[in-house]
């Protein structure tokens, strides 16, 4: 009885934590918790010691990224760019299978130097050895399955470079969050880009980094109207049929 009681109470705990939010919004996630802001807030080491002359600092010809013909596209910890996803995927995949058998086997004996005559005066009435066995076996299969995808999803977001990787790879992190009444549209990428893949524009498409992972989806009232309640989940994990 105890494992149904502990069971109840845990539903019922989960269950407590989502009433704080009855006839509220929403609340969004705050920023200064994530790896973004820490990388932007945190003090870089410094590349080098070497004092360059004041002349140089304000020549409009220096490769430094705050002159006229600098380099401005992220390239260290801290940096902001802009990630352009643009899915238009289309997969449709059909298998069929056929399968069919069919067997039939006879032996008989009638006449064996008069033995199956002899053991037929022994059997009863009706029986008779002139056909020992028989068998007729028949068997088919036929399977169909059919899958059809269509996803398009265009979208624009600002990621954060939170690490440099010792090959130089950049690790980028970024996230969005829209509230609209009582429904927050969340937006998370993650992943893996090579400097030289940054345009000119400071932006990446999605098909270059490596690793992504592209979340788009909410949460808010009609998100939770469009989920099972949690006694159903649970009856669906734990019931066999």
């Amino acid at each position: 009885m105890k494992s149904p009681a502990l069971l109840l109470l845990s539903i019922a705990l989960m269950a407590c934590g989502r009433l704080e939010h009855v006839g509220k919004a929403p609340a969004f996630t705050p920023v200064e918790n994530g790896n973004e802001f820490f990388a932007m807030s945190a003090q870089p080491m410094p590349r080098t010691t070497e004092a360059h002359p004041p002349m140089q600092e304000a020549s409009l010809w220096s490769g430094a990224r705050n002159s006229l013909l600098g380099d401005r596209r992220a390239a260290q910890r801290g940096d902001i760019l802009t990630v352009v996803i643009e899915i238009d995927d289309k997969a449709e995949i059909s298998n069929s299978t056929g399968r069919s058998r069919a067997g039939t086997d006879s032996m008989g004996i009638p006449s064996m130097l008069g033995i199956p005559q002899r053991i037929d005066g022994r059997l009863p009435d009706g029986a008779s050895m002139a056909d020992a066995y028989a068998t007729n076996s028949a068997s088919s299969y036929k399977g169909d399955g059919q899958v059809s995808r269509n996803e398009k999803l265009t979208l624009r977001i600002a990621a954060t470079i939170i690490e440099t990787l010792p090959n130089g790879v950049l690790r980028i992190q970024g996230s969005q969050e829209v509230r609209v009444n009582y429904e927050v549209r969340e937006l998370i990428v993650t992943g893996f880009v090579r400097p030289e893949d940054v345009s000119r524009q400071n932006e990446i498409t999605y098909d270059k980094i490596a690793g992504a992972r592209i979340s788009y989806g909410g949460r808010g009232q009609i998100s939770d109207v469009q989920q099972p309640r949690y006694g159903q989940q649970v009856a669906d994990i734990l019931l066999p049929f």
